[in-house]
């Protein structure tokens, strides 16, 4: 008896060490789940990773340089020339050297008076206005007898400030009225620098503190609206067009109309470069301006007219002016060309001012004209 209690006594030890080695593996196992720990940690770095957002931030710092062309502020027109006035010396200056040579001599002779015509009509002054030139210089000289540099220049100053016409008004009509934009139509021959010099005016008014829009009724050239578009772009000026080979008086009108809606200070409407030789063409430009009209006056027509085709541009000048009456001329590529007299031909021949002059191909090369700036180049001072 005591044999089978002693033998349950050690069963029930038996079993209770089973037992209780049983119980040691679980507690090792526990590790498993400490070491699940290390992942949530490393969880931290990659909530930080997810920081991309961040990274976009100078997308949209970015933006404004992507649209700053929009608004663009040029430097206002006023003393324009003055700054550009060593491009026209470059170009005038063998004009006006020559003729100080030729007056500062001790003896003018008929010989010399001839060679005084020959500059001025070579610096295509005009027939006419060369007469008159010489004429008053030959009076001046008379007068002066013996001559120093000095009196020699001042006079050539003053008669060619006389012949270029000092007293014109120069005054661009490009203010509001009451209740309606000021209207400018830009007319011209192909290939004189129309549509850009259409641009770079709105971009000297913009420059000036006016509110401008955009008329691209040239409808027949595939490129002329799409440059207009860039050079309105640039300034914040917005652009009318129609389809390409639409009607260029439909355009003009629209422009018009738009620019008083949106009460804009000037309406600039770009017409196609027509061949004054057209006749059913220039009809065409004239029907332009009477749509135009029908809102209301046109305050400028400017026409462009290249400096480098001298005499020929005097000829398209007077084609257009019986057209569209001319209030205005622009010369550009002025600074390309020795013959500055055209300046002095074209208004003596249409009787209207030179308000304008391009000087360069850079966008605020476009300068109001100033008589006594202009003669000052031409004289090398």
């Amino acid at each position: 008896m005591e044999f089978v209690v002693l033998g349950i006594v050690l069963a029930v030890v038996f079993v209770a060490a089973l037992v209780t080695l049983l119980r040691t593996p679980t507690r090792r196992e526990l590790p498993p789940p400490v070491e699940a720990a290390p992942p949530a940690v490393a969880e931290t770095p990659a909530v930080a990773v997810e920081a991309p957002p961040v990274v976009e931030a100078p997308a949209v710092l970015d933006a404004p340089a992507v649209a700053a062309p929009a608004t663009e502020r040029p430097p206002p027109s006023a003393g324009r020339l003055v700054r550009l006035r060593s491009r026209l010396a470059r170009s005038q200056g063998t004009f006006g050297r020559g003729l100080l040579a030729l007056l500062s001599r001790d003896t003018i002779d008929e010989d010399t008076w001839e060679e005084v015509e020959d500059t001025l009509l070579t610096a295509d002054v005009g027939v006419a206005a060369t007469r008159q030139l010489v004429d008053n210089l030959r009076t001046q000289v008379k007068v002066l007898g013996a001559r120093t540099p000095d009196q020699v220049r001042t006079m050539l100053r003053d008669q060619l400030l006389v012949a270029v016409g000092p007293d014109l008004d120069r005054t661009l009509h490009t203010m509001p009225g009451p209740d309606r934009p000021a209207v400018v139509l830009m007319v011209g021959v192909n290939g004189t620098g129309k549509t850009t010099t259409c641009g770079k005016l709105a971009r000297a008014l913009v420059g000036d503190g006016r509110t401008v829009l955009l008329g691209a009724a040239d409808t027949f050239r595939a490129a002329a609206a799409d440059q207009l578009q860039t050079w309105g772009e640039r300034v914040g000026a917005e652009v009318v067009r129609g389809p390409e080979e639409s009607d260029p008086a439909s355009v003009a009108f629209d422009a018009v109309r738009r620019g008083t809606e949106a009460d804009v200070d000037t309406v600039l409407i770009d017409t196609a470069g027509r061949l004054h030789t057209k006749q059913g063409l220039m009809d065409e430009l004239g029907k332009v301006k009477r749509v135009v009209e029908r809102q209301g006056p046109v305050d400028e027509v400017l026409l462009v007219l290249d400096a480098t085709t001298g005499q020929n541009g005097v000829v398209q000048a007077r084609v257009f002016a019986e057209v569209v009456d001319v209030t205005g001329i622009v010369l550009t590529k002025l600074d390309g060309t020795a013959k500055g007299g055209i300046v002095i031909a074209v208004q003596r021949e249409l009787g209207v001012p030179v308000k304008l002059v391009g000087l360069g191909e850079g966008p605020d090369d476009l300068a109001p004209f100033e008589p006594e700036a202009f003669v000052d180049a031409i004289l090398g001072d």
